[in-house]
């Protein structure tokens, strides 16, 4: 399986494939990935985020897995816009902790006119402190798009969340291709995209190597894949949800990291119930950003401690910071960086 990993970048993924590569026997398709994972990043090396809600609750969306929905019952107490001094000082604390990428959640379906200065400045003030810039605000007008990449916006997070087929079981008020627009904007702005999906909301097999398929097949592979775990919150309608299979979750790394290589694969929510022993088969599947911090905009996270034990136990490196390395990182679609391990974490292919 050697030859899988060595493939060239691709964009023409037909389903079976993909499915293909998620049939094989479980160390066949981690030799793969590892083995593709060290032609573009060092395998040693973990790359720390920090995740935060810049404006909580009261989505009006039907996401079934949300916490912030206004339409469950999940005890969310729902909080405005944050002001940027509160902002500063948490970007100040991430960066002090280590973390080299700070995204700013905002639990909307599209930003309103009234809000768009606020988020500038909030990009703004994170980029002057040497931080990468991440926003996620739902779906964007051509002018806020535009907004955003004046301002400087290093990355836009915009999840397709699961496959085309399987999308209506699980949000109804926007649309698949509602999000394939967003992203395709946000790109032709300039701004890197940041897009994955949730394993574990019902789904199957076919549906995950659909959902990938979908973002290695898009005209430029995100930046960033965070692959989430779904966390079963109390009131949402998917909180009773068969636990997915760990070595599923495992699975969906390799295969995420072998359609898109040079893309940074990110464990998101769901870490704070995983094992130490599963996480660092997801490092070895090709992962290699976290987000970092004791909560994930709404759900617990592992502690930053333990965090930090786990990373002095496998060898991993925490990803030195660099500002504004979004913005100068450049690397040659025809080049193999190995052993170098060119930064490809903001390359967009």
């Amino acid at each position: 399986m050697d030859k899988q990993a060595s493939i060239p970048l691709r964009h023409d993924w037909a389903q079976d494939e993909v499915e293909t590569l998620f049939a094989l026997p479980f160390n066949e398709l981690l030799f793969s990935a590892q083995t593709a994972h060290r032609r573009y990043f060092d395998p040693n090396v973990v790359q720390t985020c920090t995740l935060l809600s810049i404006k909580t609750g009261a989505c009006p969306e039907d996401c079934q897995y949300c916490s912030q929905s206004s339409r469950y019952n999940t005890g969310l107490k729902p909080e405005p816009l944050m002001d940027i001094d509160t902002v500063v000082a948490q970007a100040k604390a991430a960066k002090k902790a280590g973390a080299t990428r700070l995204c700013m959640g905002a639990a909307w379906r599209t930003p309103k006119k009234r809000d768009m200065p606020a988020v500038i400045a909030m990009i703004k003030a994170v980029k002057a402190l040497g931080l990468e810039s991440c926003v996620t605000l739902g779906m964007l007008s051509d002018e806020q798009t535009q907004q955003l990449a004046d301002a400087g916006l290093d990355y836009y997070n915009h999840n397709l969340d699961t496959s085309p087929d399987f999308y209506p079981n699980i949000i109804s008020t926007r649309c698949y291709q509602d999000r394939l627009d967003t992203l395709e904007k946000v790109r032709e702005a300039g701004i890197h995209v940041c897009s994955g999906g949730i394993i574990g909301l019902g789904e199957n097999v076919a549906d995950r190597a659909a959902l990938l398929r979908q973002l290695a097949n898009l005209s430029k592979h995100p930046s960033s894949v965070p692959i989430n775990n779904l966390v079963h919150v109390e009131g949402t309608p998917l909180a009773k949800q068969e636990p997915l299979d760990p070595l599923a979750f495992i699975r969906t790394i390799a295969v995420a990291k072998l359609v898109m290589p040079r893309s940074t694969i990110r464990l998101s929510a769901g870490r704070e119930s995983m094992s130490d022993e599963l996480q660092a088969l997801a490092y070895f599947a090709g992962a290699s950003s976290v987000f970092y911090g004791e909560t994930l905009l709404t759900t617990a996270n592992p502690t930053m401690t333990h965090d930090q034990q786990l990373f002095n136990r496998l060898g991993l490196q925490v990803q030195a910071q660099t500002k504004h390395a979004a913005a100068d990182a450049t690397v040659s679609q025809a080049t193999d960086p190995h052993p170098a391990y060119a930064d490809a974490t903001a390359y967009d292919q």
